[in-house]
C-alpha cells in the first residue's frame, strides 16, 4: 500500500500509467448511460494507493502514483482507452420510486480484466457533475471517501463480497455541504455497478429490448453458466437471488448496517456497495439505526432480509416480459423463485452462525441455541464481536475459568449468559471434533477486528480537520488482518466508552 503523505509522485514521462481497457457497457445503446469526462480540479494529491489491488488489475502501482498518474486518478486527464461514462439507473429510495436517478457524482473510466480472468469496473466518485447530477456538484467530500476506503477494505479482509478501493486522492478544492470541507475523489472497483435500479429504469419506460439487452449483458458477464438453461433470464434471476440472500446473511454475521438498501443500491453482481451511512454494531441491537436519514427504521439491521427480498422482487417485476410471453406465467414463475429466497437466507445465515459457534455437524436445536445467544445479548447490552471473539478463546479450553470470566464481563446481568454456556458447552460435546479444529473455524469465522464507527470517525476527523491521515492508516493496517490477534493493536477491539459512541451515520452527499 502508497500513501504519498510521504513520498513525492515521479515525475518522469515514462511513468505515465497505461490502462488495459475494454469497455463492453459502453458498447451498449447509447440510452444506457451519458458520455461525460470528468471534470479537472485544482491540486490533486494522492492520499493512498491500494498497491495489492493495483497489481490484481494488472496496473502499475509506480505508474499511477507519477504526475501522470494521479491525474488520471483524480479525474484532470483522461487515461488513454477510457471511454469516460455516467450510467443511467432508476430505484426505490426508501419505498419511494425515482424513475431517472443515474451516476449524478460518479463516472465510469472503462472495465479491465484482471490477474483472475475477472472483468471489473474502473470508476471515479466525487469527479464533477454529470447529466444525472440534478443541481449537485457531482463532488464528494474527503470524509466519505476515506470512509468507503476504510469500510471497503475492510470488507475485502474479512471476506465479504464488496466494491474495492484503488485510490483516494485529494483535490485541494472545498466542496459545501453543512459547512465547507475538503474536496477528493475516490477511484472504486466493482465487478459491475448494474444495479436492481438499472433494470427498474428501462422497466419503467416500457423498454423491453434495453431490459433485455441489459439482461443479456448481465449473463454473459456475471452469469455464463444461465445462458445454457431452458430460460435463461430466470436462471439469472435465480443466480442473483442465490449471490443476495449470501451476501446479506454474511453482513447480518458481522453485525453490518447497510444504513440505505434501495434498490439503486443493490448490485446485480453480488457485492455490497454504496458505503454512505453504513455501520457495525457495537453492543447487539437487533432494530438498530445509525442512518440519519432512516427516520422509521426500514433499513435496521433485523429488517435487512426482508428488505432484500423486497428489492429482488423489484428485480423480478422488471424481468417479467423476458421470463414468459403469457404475464401469468411470467408472475408464477418469479414468485417460485423469490419464493426461494427465505430457503437460501436462513441457510447461509444459520451456516454462518454454526460457524462462529464452532458446530460443525448440524443438530435440530442449533437454530434455537444460536438465537438464545443474541437474546442474551441484547438483554445484557453484550457488545456482538467481542462477545463470539471471547466465545472463540474459550473454545480451545473450556475449563479456563479466566476465559470464562472475561466473556461473562461483557453481560450486564449474566444469568442468561451462564445457562447459555452451560447449554453450549453440552452442544459441543456431541460433536467429533477437536477443541483445535473447533478454535480454528471459529476463528476464521469471528473477527477480532471491525471498523468500530468511533474508530472510523476518529480517522475522518484527524485527516479532515488536521490533514493528517496517520489514524486512517493505522486504522486500515489493523483491518487488513481482522482475525489475528494483533496484542500491539488491542485498543482497536474495544467497543466504544459512552463518550465515543457513534449514534448517528451521515450519507455522503
Amino acid at each position: 500500500m502508497t500513501s504519498t503523505q510521504d513520498q513525492s509522485p515521479d515525475q518522469s514521462p515514462d511513468h505515465a500509467p497505461t490502462f488495459p481497457f475494454d469497455n463492453s457497457y459502453a458498447r451498449l445503446p447509447d440510452r444506457f448511460f451519458t458520455r461525460t469526462r470528468p471534470t479537472a480540479v485544482a491540486a490533486p494529491r494522492l492520499i493512498r494507493l491500494n498497491e495489492n489491488l493495483a497489481r490484481e488489475l494488472r496496473l502499475d502501482p509506480v505508474s499511477l502514483t507519477s504526475l501522470a498518474g494521479i491525474a488520471i486518478l483524480a479525474g484532470n486527464t483522461v487515461a488513454l482507452g477510457s471511454e469516460p461514462i455516467a450510467t443511467a439507473y432508476a430505484g426505490h429510495q426508501f419505498g419511494g420510486f425515482n424513475p431517472s436517478l443515474g451516476d449524478g457524482r460518479a463516472i465510469l473510466l472503462g472495465e479491465v480484466v484482471d490477474a483472475h480472468g475477472i472483468r471489473r469496473d474502473i470508476q471515479l466518485k466525487g469527479s464533477g457533475p454529470t447529466h444525472y447530477s440534478r443541481r449537485g456538484d457531482g463532488r464528494a467530500a474527503l470524509g466519505p471517501v476515506l470512509r468507503e476506503y476504510i469500510l471497503s477494505e475492510a470488507f475485502a479482509s474479512l471476506g465479504v463480497p464488496s466494491t474495492r478501493a484503488l485510490a483516494a486522492v485529494s483535490t485541494g478544492e472545498v466542496v459545501l455541504r453543512e459547512r465547507a470541507l475538503p474536496g477528493a475523489v475516490l477511484t472504486r472497483v466493482a465487478q459491475s455497478h448494474i444495479r436492481v435500479g438499472t433494470f427498474q429504469y428501462f422497466a419503467a419506460r416500457s423498454d423491453v429490448d434495453a431490459v433485455r439487452a441489459l439482461a443479456d449483458h448481465v449473463i454473459a458477464r456475471h452469469y455464463p453458466e444461465a445462458a445454457a438453461a431452458p430460460n435463461p433470464y430466470l436462471a439469472m434471476l435465480d443466480d442473483v437471488i442465490a449471490r443476495q440472500s449470501a451476501l446479506i446473511a454474511r453482513w447480518m454475521n458481522i453485525g453490518f448496517i447497510h444504513g440505505v438498501m434501495n434498490t439503486d443500491n443493490m448490485a446485480i453482481c453480488g457485492e455490497t456497495i454504496d458505503f454512505g451511512p453504513c455501520a457495525f454494531v457495537d453492543h447487539y441491537e437487533p432494530d438498530k439505526v445509525f442512518s440519519s436519514i432512516d427516520e422509521r427504521g426500514r433499513y435496521a439491521l433485523s429488517n435487512q432480509p426482508a428488505i432484500g427480498l423486497w428489492n429482488l422482487s423489484r428485480l423480478a417485476e422488471a424481468l417479467l416480459p423476458l421470463l414468459a410471453d403469457d404475464k401469468a406465467v411470467a408472475i408464477t414463475s418469479a414468485e417460485v423463485s423469490l419464493g426461494a429466497y427465505v430457503r437460501r437466507y436462513e441457510e447461509a445465515y444459520l451456516a454462518g452462525l454454526r460457524q462462529k459457534l464452532g458446530l460443525v455437524e448440524p443438530h435440530a436445536d442449533d437454530p434455537a441455541l444460536a438465537q438464545d445467544l443474541l437474546d442474551a445479548m441484547a438483554a445484557a447490552g453484550a457488545d456482538f464481536t467481542q462477545t463470539f471473539r471471547r466465545l472463540t478463546e474459550l473454545a480451545t479450553d473450556t475449563s479456563a475459568s479466566e476465559k470464562l470470566d472475561d466473556l461473562r464481563k461483557l453481560f450486564a446481568d449474566t444469568t442468561a449468559i451462564d445457562l447459555w454456556i452451560s447449554r453450549w458447552l453440552a452442544r459441543i460435546a456431541q460433536e467429533a471434533s477437536t477443541p483445535e479444529a473447533r478454535a480454528a473455524i471459529m476463528r476464521r469465522s469471528n473477527p477480532a477486528f471491525i471498523p468500530r464507527n468511533h474508530l472510523v470517525a476518529e480517522a475522518i476527523a484527524e485527516a479532515v480537520e488536521n490533514d493528517d491521515f496517520g489514524a486512517f492508516e493505522r486504522l486500515l493496517q489493523v483491518l487488513s488482518r481482522p482475525y489475528d490477534d494483533q496484542p500491539e493493536s488491542a485498543r482497536y477491539a474495544l467497543p466504544p466508552t459512552p463518550d465515543q459512541v457513534v449514534r448517528a451515520t451521515f450519507c455522503g452527499t
